[in-house]
């Protein structure tokens, strides 16, 4: 399943939830320590949401939006369990 992110990197700490209405639709909030150099904030965000969606790692991957704010993640796994889950955070 597909998810649209807004990435805050440089949070105070790591905290996936909340729900930011872009250009794209609504997207999934996720707050991040790490800084948005190198690619650390995307790293961070990545395993935020497998930690989030109770999937390993390997299961998100990035579509688009390596140097955005804005980023279309790809998580593997049960789609209806996914998305209730997704329902759950963007409240």
């Amino acid at each position: 399943m597909r998810i649209l992110v807004r990435v805050k990197p440089g949070s105070s700490r790591t905290q996936v939830g909340g729900r930011y209405d872009g250009p794209s639709g609504p997207a999934l909030v996720v707050a991040v320590a790490a800084r948005a150099v190198e690619g650390q904030a995307t790293k961070a965000v990545l395993q935020a949401i497998a930690d989030a969606f109770g999937v390993r790692r390997s299961a998100v991957t990035l579509v688009r939006g390596a140097t955005s704010r804005d980023k279309l993640l790809e998580v593997a796994g049960d789609e209806a369990e996914t998305a209730a889950k997704l329902k759950e955070l963007l409240d």
